[in-house]
């Protein structure tokens, strides 16, 4: 959606490496935001963005407008049930729904034969998956690593909302995220585990927490109850002040 930083720079560079030409799109969505979200106030700086895209390897730039994406009279909503439905589809109504129709279009729109996407966006790119394997298009999608900063923190372009002060505080989200993980390799409960971090946020300075979760990978399944067994992913959105903050971590 723009406002790029190294980690969108990290999956141009990966398309790179596997394809001869790489298309980027830039569109800020407005379906896969709710009324009270940030879709107004967005980070966008396309000029810069077309520096960055051309200098990380992008050879062309697919930068529609909404009403070219949702001309008037569009009805057709795309919706991917099961892994769209916890997590962020709980504390975000409507808004993989949005994602799920966006992407279906560009990718009919752009046909490419790899779609990457970034891992920090973990349920995002599982909803994709689940489409392009139910829909049968010809596409194959990459996950690239999630970019982060020295101290951990997932880049966002979000992360441009943080205060000096918020900005210390937001690399414990990744640091508890990884102290999860380990205490459910240990054996610890995961309800019980789950409930520690959520306490242990809330003490670091976080305003609130949607959601910190023990899930399957591939379908994000609930864990449980008693100790995890198999591959973990574990996912988190929390509140430090007015930005949202989402950030995942697994061993599959």
């Amino acid at each position: 959606m723009g406002a790029l930083h190294e980690g969108h720079l990290s999956l141009i560079q990966l398309a790179a490496a596997r394809t001869d030409q790489v298309v980027a799109s830039i569109f800020v969505n407005p379906t896969q935001f709710a009324p009270h979200e940030d879709f107004d106030t967005y980070p966008r700086d396309e000029a810069r963005d077309i520096g960055l895209l051309a200098s990380a390897g992008c050879h062309l730039l697919y930068a529609p407008k909404v009403a070219d994406m949702y001309p008037p009279g569009a009805s057709t909503t795309v919706t991917v049930s099961g892994v769209s439905e916890p997590l962020d589809g709980l504390a975000r109504p409507g808004h993989f729904a949005g994602v799920a129709t966006v992407v279906c279009k560009l990718l009919n729109q752009c046909a490419p034969d790899i779609a990457v996407f970034g891992e920090k966006d973990f349920q995002q790119l599982q909803v994709i998956r689940r489409l392009v394997q139910d829909l049968d298009m010809p596409v194959q999608v990459v996950g690239g690593p999630t970019a982060r900063a020295v101290d951990g923190l997932a880049l966002s372009s979000r992360n441009a909302y943080l205060t000096p002060e918020e900005r210390v505080i937001a690399p414990r989200l990744n640091k508890v995220l990884g102290e999860v993980l380990a205490r459910l390799r240990e054996g610890a409960e995961i309800e019980a585990t789950e409930t520690w971090a959520t306490k242990n946020l809330l003490a670091a300075g976080f305003r609130s927490v949607d959601y910190i979760e023990a899930r399957t990978p591939d379908t994000l399944a609930r864990l449980g109850p008693g100790p995890a067994s198999g591959a973990i992913r574990v996912l988190a959105a929390a509140r430090l002040g007015p930005t949202r903050l989402i950030d995942n971590i697994g061993d599959g």
